[in-house]
């Protein structure tokens, strides 16, 4: 017999972050952990390749096939795995509210 599953469609740009958009960092873990929680089984997301503002950044415009999107790269993570200094972040961005 197959189990049945549900689960949730969402980019991972739709995580919050202080960046403007989510990433693959922390806000994507605690995604995961909240999916576990409440008993979803699967997490769909839309194409992660890198996006061109000369087709207004849509993730079914592939630049490439093979390559992926450097903006879902973690700061933060990548503080963690020691390859940046917590003094090269900078979150201060002003980003208002609602926007990218």
């Amino acid at each position: 017999m197959k189990t049945r599953g549900s689960g949730i469609l969402l980019h991972i740009t739709s995580l919050p972050g202080d960046y403007g958009i989510g990433d693959l960092g922390p806000g994507a873990h605690r995604f995961v952990d909240f999916l576990k929680a409440s008993g979803q089984r699967y997490w769909q997301i839309l194409p992660v390749h890198p996006t061109d503002t000369r087709y207004d950044n849509s993730p079914y415009h592939a630049l490439s096939a093979f390559a992926g999107n450097t903006l879902l790269i973690s700061p933060e993570q990548l503080v963690t795995d020691g390859y940046l200094d917590s003094s090269d972040l900078n979150p201060e961005l002003n980003i208002p509210a609602g926007e990218v």
